[in-house]
């Protein structure tokens, strides 16, 4: 296993505890159809800072946030609104948070970066450039 030169050190993360443990049960459900994403979050979900949702600060990738990101694949920037398996629809650019992406973002804030399997199994670095807190 070759190292990298890009800095792998993980970013802190933030968990809102209102969605917590469905979060959890989300993840520990999605082992056999989506098993990479859902390991994924889980490992974000053990190193997470849970808060309560009051406190989560505003610039925190949360669930129905809307995130503008960047990735190491190209110079351009997605912006897509974060949700939970059932509400994800890829043409209104909502994704699921159990998909690789999705659990890459949850938590993260803006400025930070964290790296990531895609789904061919190729390592890519995201970067949050902006997050849009949820619609009360």
């Amino acid at each position: 296993m070759s190292v990298s030169s890009v800095d792998t050190a993980l970013p802190t993360v933030v968990i809102d505890e209102a969605y917590y443990d469905r979060l959890e049960s989300l993840a520990m459900g999605g082992m056999e159809r989506a098993q990479a994403a859902a390991e994924r979050l889980l490992e974000e979900l053990e190193r997470a800072e849970v808060l309560p949702s009051e406190e989560v600060p505003q610039n925190v990738v949360n669930i129905g946030s809307e995130v503008t990101y960047s990735d190491d694949e190209g110079d351009r920037s997605h912006t897509v609104c974060l949700v939970f398996p059932a509400e994800a629809d890829i043409s209104q650019n909502r994704i699921s948070v159990l998909t690789p992406v999705g659990a890459a973002l949850i938590g993260l804030s803006e400025g930070q970066s964290i790296t990531w399997l895609s789904r061919d199994g190729k390592e890519r670095r995201l970067t949050v450039l902006e997050v849009k807190p949820p619609e009360k």
